[in-house]
């Protein structure tokens, strides 16, 4: 078996159809399904002819993991439910597989659909997602709770063909997310040993909205590129540093 594809997924009863018939291009299809899931996910997805396996979930670079030992093929391409590879994507991948180079790992570029449009600057294209691995040769950092980074031992390629990410419908989905994202950040950067300075409040968000809006042309994506460029500052500015100083504050208490 050369090809496996593998989808992480809880409750995702609305979206595993989609996501799975996208990649029925691949020799197996895997869904590794955290055991908090109660919806009728594992029942769409076996009827599809995915095969299912239950795990507990830890964070994300675990249940990758997860995923490389349980597949079979000699390759691994990871999708998430929200995304949709094209026919002329799984065309690509089969031929970079059948040719079997030099790389170990292939980069993925993604649209970002958010609010019913592709967003194709500010950060948001192309987006490339290392999602492509000759499975011997990667193994995901399973301390990274967010944002899972893979370790592939060989040459890296890009591919041409892009993956279709239906990223947020709604404002209420992206500021959900950011939310728990900036938690995550200012967790991260209190681990690396940063500490908030007075203009830190302000300093931060102020360079978050330039990168995204000026320096990324987010301007060119109109009103939604300077609203990201908003959100995104607020989010990994603002919150991610008052989450970095209430950590801060109670570690303080903790030694005192």
């Amino acid at each position: 078996m050369r090809l496996s594809a593998v989808v992480l997924a809880r409750d995702n009863e609305s979206q595993i159809a989609d996501c799975l018939q996208s990649v029925a291009w691949a020799d197996e299809r895997v869904v590794i399904l955290d055991t908090r899931s109660s919806d009728r996910t594992a029942a769409i997805a076996e009827g599809l002819g995915a095969r299912v396996v239950r795990h507990p979930f830890a964070n994300f670079g675990a249940q990758r993991n997860v995923g490389l030992e349980q597949a079979l093929g000699e390759w691994v391409f990871f999708i998430d439910t929200d995304e949709q590879a094209s026919p002329a994507l799984g065309e690509e991948i089969r031929h970079v597989v059948a040719a079997d180079g030099a790389e170990a790992g292939w980069w993925v570029p993604r649209h970002n659909c958010i609010w019913g449009s592709v967003v194709r600057h500010g950060g948001w294209y192309p987006d490339y997602q290392l999602r492509l691995i000759r499975r011997a040769d990667a193994r995901y950092d399973s301390a990274q709770a967010v944002h899972e980074v893979v370790q592939v031992a060989g040459e890296h390629g890009y591919l041409r063909e892009v993956l279709d990410h239906d990223n947020y419908a709604t404002l209420a989905q992206f500021t959900a997310k950011q939310r728990q994202y900036a938690a995550y950040e200012g967790q991260i950067r209190f681990e690396q040993g940063a500490r908030p300075r007075p203009w830190t409040w302000l300093s931060m968000p102020a360079r978050e909205f330039v990168r995204r809006y000026i320096r990324l042309q987010g301007y060119r994506d109109g009103w939604r590129g300077l609203a990201l460029a908003i959100l995104c500052a607020y989010y990994y500015g603002y919150v991610a540093t008052r989450v970095l100083a209430d950590n801060v504050r109670k570690a303080s208490k903790a030694a005192a």
